[in-house]
């Protein structure tokens, strides 16, 4: 009985390493762009604003990729899916930094942003059906706070490498991620819900999804706040408002990004552990109601410890309710498509808030380049609508992962 336990204990902590290397490399793969805005516009001769646009064509085309392969998963295996996805979005990372014009950069994103889409629906669904029920909620925060935690790691990148190796050496190093599927591949084991529900006769994609239509309505429209939520408060903050706005230098807005970083990660294994006392929907709305505390002073400070302080609160809160949302939309999910439907509605709520770095500038730029008031418009808003949709949401905490939906 102890080797059993000792072996569930083994593949689960393995699984759940693996797909937070995976969130992980795959968020310091999108993050690269971020800071590498404006000398990607100097050298393809266009504006800032235009370059903005390939973080819509990445976030937009990741739907494609989550229903692809999602799909993908839920007939052959999330862990094969998983390998796949991480080489492929490797793979345009490194082309990236190969592209000879700003047409040719916007298409290399969209094939990065349709790889990225496989990656977080594949992993999550793979660590959530495998941990025992009782890891959800630190597991769940553990996982989101990859996000943040690839986002530390292209800052650190930024802030010591982009001196020596340019914006496309950055690029070029965010190939790195590939290297993750050999350990995939010798340490991780298949998903045990997957083999279960694999079993038997096998139910159609859309006769599961228009069987519960209301609910990927209610998800589809959750993860549009919710990416509203985060993008909103990171995509144009570090260069738009702290360096552009506020002007503070290389060195002060690196050290502001790993600041609020590491709030986002401690924010996200916190809310992730409290979801799995209180209530999914309850943590969720406690942190966006944090997030209303602190979002004037994110937006408006006027120091930068000022700002350091309010910022780390801010990113505290909003990936602390990010921190819920893997365990979340996993127990949500019908299981038979459970390859499909966490990640599909997470991206394709993530195409209908892809147009917001555009939006957010432009907001900034017709009020006199005051981009801390775009930001606080969005944040505020979303973080309403997000405390709203917990209130009248559904909830499915600890349900089991292997039992089959009655579609």
């Amino acid at each position: 009985m102890s080797g059993t336990i000792t072996e569930d204990l083994r593949r689960s902590r393995n699984v759940v390493i693996a797909a937070f290397l995976g969130w992980t490399l795959d968020a310091f793969d999108f993050f690269i762009l971020i800071f590498t805005f404006a000398a990607v516009a100097k050298e393809f001769g266009v504006s800032v604003t235009s370059i903005t646009f390939a973080i819509t064509v990445t976030l937009g085309t990741r739907a494609i990729g989550a229903l692809i392969f999602g799909r993908l998963a839920d007939i052959y295996g999330r862990k094969p899916i998983l390998m796949l996805v991480i080489v492929l979005y490797s793979l345009f990372e490194a082309l990236s930094g190969f592209a000879w014009s700003f047409a040719s950069f916007l298409v290399i994103r969209t094939l990065f942003g349709i790889a990225m889409g496989g990656e977080w629906g594949v992993g999550s669904s793979l660590a959530m059906e495998t941990i025992p029920v009782r890891w959800r909620g630190w597991v769940s925060g553990l996982l989101q706070a990859g996000y943040p935690t690839g986002y530390l790691l292209a800052t650190l990148l930024f802030g010591f490498v982009y001196q020596y190796v340019g914006w496309r050496g950055m690029f070029f190093i965010g190939a790195t991620p590939a290297l993750l599927v050999f350990f995939i591949n010798s340490q991780v084991e298949e998903s045990p819900a997957f083999r279960k529900i694999h079993t038997g006769p096998q139910v159609s994609l859309m006769r599961v999804l228009t069987g519960n239509a209301k609910l990927v309505i209610y998800g589809v429209l959750m993860m549009t706040a919710f990416n509203f939520f985060s993008h909103g408060t990171q995509d144009i903050y570090p260069l738009l408002y702290l360096g552009k706005q506020m002007k503070f230098d290389h060195g002060t807005l690196t050290n502001i990004v790993i600041v609020y970083n590491i709030g986002a990660i401690l924010g996200g294994i916190a809310f992730g552990l409290l979801s799995q006392k209180i209530g999914r929907r309850w943590a969720i709305g406690l942190a966006c109601a944090m997030s209303l505390c602190a979002v004037y002073s994110w937006s408006h400070g006027t120091s930068a410890v000022t700002i350091a302080i309010a910022a780390f609160v801010m990113q505290f809160a909003v990936q602390g309710a990010w921190g819920v949302v893997p365990a979340h939309l996993n127990e949500l999910s019908p299981s038979e498509i459970r390859g499909v439907f966490p990640g599909f509605v997470y991206q394709l709520g993530n195409f209908i808030a892809s147009f917001n770095g555009p939006i957010q500038a432009g907001i900034g730029a017709s009020h006199g380049g005051d981009y801390g008031y775009a930001l606080m418009v969005v944040a505020s808003t979303v973080a309403v609508v997000l405390i709203v949709l917990m209130i009248f949401g559904p909830e499915r905490q600890n349900v089991s992962m292997a039992a089959k939906s009655a579609v």
